[in-house]
């Protein structure tokens, strides 16, 4: 049990010799006056991503989970979709005293995990474990430093997608098993939808076929499996979980139910959904609310004996042994600001369940849980875009104060604050410029844990007191980074084409001096607000350029004019600033961002050189393009992310004018396009279209197609592939960013030295 920097295990080396072929190429000089070591990609291979997985009731102990670029990168994409293949993404995990700061590593090498949960009495931690023979069941006892496998009784297949709930008693947990023949049936039913000589789809069936491939992964059977002896009891067979928990005194099993009923275009039927209750002594479900495609959310007392559910804007709690709801918000809905009603939404139970919190446009409030005395706590401000962002962490064991993140819309100012329920004054515990996630507070409010940034590096766990002081990092998980000049980040305000105020985050070149003007590329997608360590940017600013995201706007029915509005004016925020050489702009983005980067240049030449990395550029072939996913493509561009708001059929011209494929002929940008063969959410063939229509039009286009690639082609690879992505992207930026004074790219000023 030492220091993590010190005992932190070997990384390892696959594909070591292309690695190091690859690494010779990368030619990037020392990006600092200080001689410290410019980033690149290997450098981002190793770069450790500590995440909180679970923390103890009392916050005496926090399990982190450990993970490099490393341990994701033999994927087989290929087999996305098979219900048997368990992508081999590794983990390392070790368990802190937040009291001591003592480290225990309880996995130290790679290994596929899930799950982290820590028993009633907070001294053992559940978890998952994948090997040769399938998940394991893995205990940490943090009393003894031990870690041992529960052998179950019949060696039955843990489920993939199994839960992890420990029973209030700590003698069992509740996890599920597959069917006996499961996995025969699985393989074969993937096998006859990719290898197959014959392949038959039947518009006659209730399922897409691919949708009856996908709807195996939820045949399971859930079982109680003994600690003490590994005996396992089959307590639910004839339907599946979801959000299983138990109730207080460990006799009943509460659920809700999600069954797919038929493939669904529209993401508004084709399911059942239900909630039950399971007596666990008789085995027999009693249902709470008989399934049906209305949607179930509810919220738990936190001894189980009642839930609270909203209904048009009025919320209702409901014990499980009565059918009668009582509605808690009558007589409590006149607004003040208007003269509609006001529709609530459900927060949280307080920890006795005497009362609710409840959320308004209008404020908080605490209400009692039987109906009556309803308070307004906390009164937010009148103009939603400029509220600040506050979300519940927890509420304190006596009920008295409610923990809650807050992020400003308009600066980096975040942190922690404490809301007193009876007077509704706000304490700040923490608020400054860091990045904060995973606010876990222990139950008597002594004790606070996190992950913070500064917002330039990677996350560290941290430990506080209830109050915010004496914060201790308990990590240190990058010291080599401490050699490596970082980008420094900055939050940019600007407005789009129609008045919108938007907000873009700049990173500066690792060797920045003022007065001089740099290259600068832009990455694209949707909004950004929040820094944080980016390894995209600190390879570009590694290169001597500007790198930003900046942020658009959408409008339902246009969203091919979001960039537009946007980009430009906010790249000439920057230029206007005298940061930018405004002939020396480059874009590009992944996914959703590829395909905004294709559209954007068929509108603006604005961009010296651009790229798209796993983007589509024809939303029409692209609604079936990618079978595996079944229906999505067709959601996402009637309902979801494409925001057509209508199907082909009714509005076709939309589809055409947000489909850059259409408008090749405009494109005076040269175009780098990125791929990978096993991409199963923008599949090679899309951007193949765009590169034949470019080459057609006698356009500069390159494509580069990885064949062990994923999403993200070369980023979702090998190790040598990773670096080759790069190394293709910095190149492509540089050759287009035109030289000063007929200087070589490497010698400009902000230039970078590139391979041959």
């Amino acid at each position: 049990m030492s220091h993590l920097s010190a005992t932190y295990p070997s990384i390892r080396g696959r594909d070591a010799l292309a690695v190091v072929a690859a690494l010779t190429l990368w030619t990037a000089v020392p990006a600092s006056a200080q001689d410290l070591e410019a980033f690149t990609p290997e450098i981002a291979l190793d770069v450790r991503t500590a995440r909180i997985a679970a923390v103890t009731d009392d916050g005496a102990r926090v399990a982190v989970t450990v993970q490099t670029r490393r341990d994701r990168a033999d994927v087989d994409h290929q087999r996305f979709g098979d219900p048997t293949y368990v992508s081999p993404v590794s983990t390392r995990l070790m368990v802190i005293d937040t009291r001591s700061g003592e480290q225990t590593w309880v996995e130290p090498e790679p290994v596929v995990l899930r799950g982290y949960t820590w028993s009633p009495d907070d001294h053992r931690l559940a978890y998952y474990a994948h090997g040769p023979d399938g998940y394991a069941l893995r205990l940490f006892d943090a009393s003894t430093g031990r870690t041992s496998t529960v052998g179950l009784r019949g060696q039955p297949e843990i489920a993939s997608n199994a839960p992890l709930v420990w029973a209030p008693d700590g003698a069992s947990i509740l996890t599920s098993i597959r069917p006996d023949g499961w996995a025969d049936e699985a393989r074969q039913a993937f096998y006859e939808m990719t290898d197959a000589p014959v392949i038959v789809q039947d518009s006659r069936n209730d399922f897409l076929a691919w949708d009856r491939v996908r709807n195996l992964s939820n045949e399971q059977v859930t079982v109680l499996v003994s600690l003490s002896d590994g005996s396992v009891r089959e307590i639910l067979s004839e339907m599946t979980p979801v959000g299983p928990r138990f109730s207080a005194d460990g006799q009943t099993l509460l659920f809700s139910t999600s069954e797919p009923t038929k493939t669904s275009y529209t993401r508004r039927d084709g399911t059942d959904y239900g909630l039950f209750a399971l007596d666990i002594a008789s085995g027999a479900p009693t249902t709470l609310v008989e399934p049906s495609e209305d949607r179930v959310s509810v919220s738990w007392s936190e001894a189980g004996d009642r839930f609270a559910y909203a209904e048009d804007g009025a919320v209702f709690v409901r014990p499980i042994d009565s059918g009668e709801a009582v509605e808690i918000t009558e007589g409590h809905r006149d607004a003040e600001r208007d003269t509609t009603e006001l529709r609530f939404s459900i927060d949280s139970w307080s920890p006795d369940g005497a009362s609710l919190l409840l959320t308004s446009s209008e404020g908080w409030h605490v209400v009692d849980a039987d109906g009556g005395e309803m308070r307004r706590v906390l009164e937010l401000e009148d103009d939603e875009d400029t509220r600040p962002r506050r979300s519940v962490q927890a509420w304190s064991e006596d009920g008295r104060s409610i923990y809650f993140s807050y992020s400003a819309r308009d600066r980096w100012e975040r942190g922690l604050q404490r809301l007193d329920t009876r007077s509704g004054a706000v304490e700040t515990v923490v608020l400054d410029t860091g990045l904060y996630r995973s606010w876990n507070v222990s139950d008597d409010g002594s004790r606070i844990v996190y992950a913070m940034s500064d917002g330039d590096r990677p996350d560290e766990i941290y430990v506080a007191n209830g109050d915010g002081s004496d914060a201790t990092a308990l990590t240190e998980m990058n010291p080599q980074l401490d050699r490596v000049a970082l980008a420094r980040s900055e939050l940019i305000e600007y407005l789009d084409v129609d008045g919108n105020r938007l907000h873009g985050i700049l990173y500066y070149p690792a060797d920045y001096q003022p007065g001089r003007t740099y290259p600068l590329v832009a990455e694209i997608y949707e909004e950004y607000f929040d820094n944080g360590f980016n390894e995209n940017m600190n390879i570009l600013t590694a290169q001597g350029w500007f790198g930003f995201r900046p942020s658009v706007r959408f409008e339902e029915g246009y969203p091919g004019e979001a960039w537009l509005k946007a980009v430009p004016n906010a790249v000439n925020e920057i230029i206007d600033r005298g940061l930018v050489d405004p002939e020396q702009l480059g874009v590009y983005g992944q996914s959703y961002g590829g395909y905004a980067t294709n559209l954007l240049i068929t509108q603006t030449d604005r961009f010296a050189a651009a790229a798209n990395v796993s983007g589509k550029v024809n939303i029409i072939s692209f609604l079936g393009d990618s079978p595996k996913i079944t229906t999505r493509n067709y959601a996402a561009a009637e309902v979801g992310q494409d925001r057509i708001g209508a199907s082909l059929w009714e509005q076709p011209h939309k589809y055409i004018n947000t489909s850059a494929v259409m408008f090749a002929d405009r494109i005076e940008t040269p175009l780098l396009m990125l791929s990978g063969e096993g991409d199963w959410n923008v599949p090679a063939t899309n951007q193949r279209e765009m590169y034949y229509a470019l080459r057609r039009l006698d356009k500069e286009v390159v494509w580069v197609h990885y064949t062990a690639g994923g999403h993200g082609a070369g980023r979702a690879s090998s190790e040598a592939d990773f670096i080759d992505h790069w190394q293709r992207m910095v190149d492509w930026f540089a050759e287009h960013f035109e030289p000063k004074d007929g200087a070589a790219v490497s010698d400009q000023e902000g230039g970078s030295g590139f391979r041959p």
